[in-house]
């Protein structure tokens, strides 16, 4: 299916019938990526009086209970809510579900500590795509089902979240649990110069954390769908998939 769209007076043509799914499914049991030390999630059948949510329990239909974090299960999407006193939800931080993103590769810079960062001369000088998608190197399909906790993974620099805010992005996806240091006193100094909180708070900006960007995409740029569950919370479970631009 090819879809002709007219993006800021340029026309493109996309290959709807092929995209790149880059997300992590929450999944079950504990073959699957976990963060923070947050528990692998669990889907349980409900039960309430003589009713059982499972076929297999003798019940007439599955009906599940899922108990989960957004933060630590797979690929999600958050909005300044994450780092805010104030209440902000993704669902009304987000209006917009198509855009133009940039797929970059950066193989993270190395710091006396053995801390793994990337450093803001690693980012373009200009970027002309609202979103963003960072594939750390090297890309080993490990990232599908890794356990971080306690591992310190890659991070971005407080200043490189402050150049990507500054060039524009709106749409930051990384393939790494958080953009700050696991580890960082809480200060989140990297959420924080992206969204811009709390001096002027973009509350229209997400971060989507635990992509996996398959070897097969070459850098470059895609249209990103960016799904997002319908949950009020300040992160949700995501599924960003791009689409070749032709």
């Amino acid at each position: 299916m090819i879809a002709e769209l007219n993006v800021a007076g340029k026309k493109l043509k996309v290959d709807l019938s092929g995209g790149h799914d880059i997300s992590i499914p929450v999944r079950r049991g504990t073959d699957s990526v976990e963060a923070f030390y947050i528990p692998h999630a669990e889907m349980k059948p409900f039960a309430a009086g003589s009713f059982i949510g499972s076929v297999n329990g003798g019940g007439a239909c599955n009906c599940e209970n899922i108990l989960f974090n957004a933060h630590g299960n797979g690929t999600h999407t958050e909005c300044v809510g994450h780092v805010s006193k104030e209440a902000h939800y993704l669902p009304n931080s987000l209006h917009q579900y198509f855009f133009l993103c940039q797929v970059l590769s950066i193989n993270p810079i190395e710091q006396a500590d053995g801390d793994r960062l990337i450093m803001p001369d690693q980012i373009p000088n200009s970027l002309e795509t609202p979103a963003l998608a960072i594939r750390t190197l090297p890309n080993a399909s490990s990232k599908l089902t890794a356990h971080y906790s306690g591992s310190n993974p890659i991070y971005l620099h407080p200043d490189t979240a402050l150049k990507i805010r500054e060039l524009g992005v709106k749409h930051l996806l990384i393939d790494q649990p958080s953009v700050d240091r696991e580890e960082d006193g809480g200060l989140l100094a990297a959420h924080k110069n992206y969204w811009n909180y709390p001096a002027a708070p973009r509350l229209d900006a997400t971060i989507t954390e635990f992509i996996y960007i398959p070897d097969q995409v070459e850098d470059g740029t895609y249209l990103l769908n960016l799904m997002v569950s319908g949950m009020e919370s300040d992160a949700v479970p995501s599924k960003p998939v791009l689409y070749t631009i032709l």
